[in-house]
């Protein structure tokens, strides 16, 4: 899932080290639109503000967040959910049932070191699909004065950037560390993070108390270990240490 969201409007009198005051805000940001679309589905879901009251617009996504287990998203922990939020309790929403969280971002930063973190840079450096391009923030301020051109552009922007989410998941998902499992009564022995029976035993993972058989799925490529653990007395296993 992917929000736009207007600015917020106001007055000032510079552009360096300004400290602007929320008395001097005219207008909060807000909705401008969403699109979403549930894993391995063709169908987008999406609103905007082009025609729908707030109410309207954030109906059916908060729909959405209420089905779902687990929410994919890029830089949305800081970003898109809080913003949901606020305007949830604002337009007296209650709270979705809750859900995991899945962001692509923290993902990105915790794990490799690209030359940028950015959505835009990531999915080229690895050769998916990439973000549209639009004329900058005139486009924002193009669809809040009602341009229909603007609107197209800023949906059409929008549902892009839940597109290419889906691909950039699948490429990083082996490297997210503690992923929701995504087993749900499920016989036999399964990767958590695809639920794939394709596994592979691949030695033990060692802790200071206990020692677990570890497994590497052969679909998604991701590691797990086994959830029962055997005691650990430091001296059936050999340890392998990088200097």
């Amino acid at each position: 899932m992917d929000i736009e969201t207007a600015p917020n409007k106001g007055y000032f009198w510079g552009t360096f080290e300004q400290n602007i005051s929320h008395d001097q805000i005219e207008e909060s940001s807000y909705i401008l639109c969403w699109s979403a679309k549930w894993y391995g589905k063709p169908k987008m879901y999406g609103a905007s503000a082009e025609k729908l009251p707030a109410v309207d617009v954030l109906r059916p996504i908060h729909g959405l967040l209420d089905k779902a287990d687990i929410v994919v998203h890029f830089n949305g922990t800081k970003f898109d959910i809080p913003i949901l939020n606020r305007e949830f309790v604002k337009h007296l929403f209650l709270p979705p049932s809750p859900y995991k969280q899945i962001d692509l971002y923290r993902v990105v930063k915790r794990a490799f070191r690209f030359e940028s973190n950015k959505l835009a840079y990531i999915t080229v450096a690895l050769g998916l699909q990439g973000k549209i391009g639009h004329e900058g923030f005139k486009l924002w301020v193009d669809c809040m004065a009602g341009v229909k051109k603007a609107w197209r552009n800023m949906r059409a922007y929008n549902q892009n950037d839940v597109v290419i989410l889906e691909p950039l998941y699948d490429r990083l998902r082996p490297w997210i560390t503690r992923h929701p499992t995504v087993i749900a009564e499920k016989e036999g022995l399964s990767c958590p993070k695809c639920g794939a029976s394709e596994v592979q035993s691949r030695g033990k993972l060692i802790t200071s108390v206990k020692v677990y058989n570890r497994f590497q799925c052969q679909r998604c490529g991701g590691w797990f270990r086994s959830n029962i653990g055997q005691k650990f007395h430091g001296k059936e296993y050999g340890v392998n240490i990088a200097s």
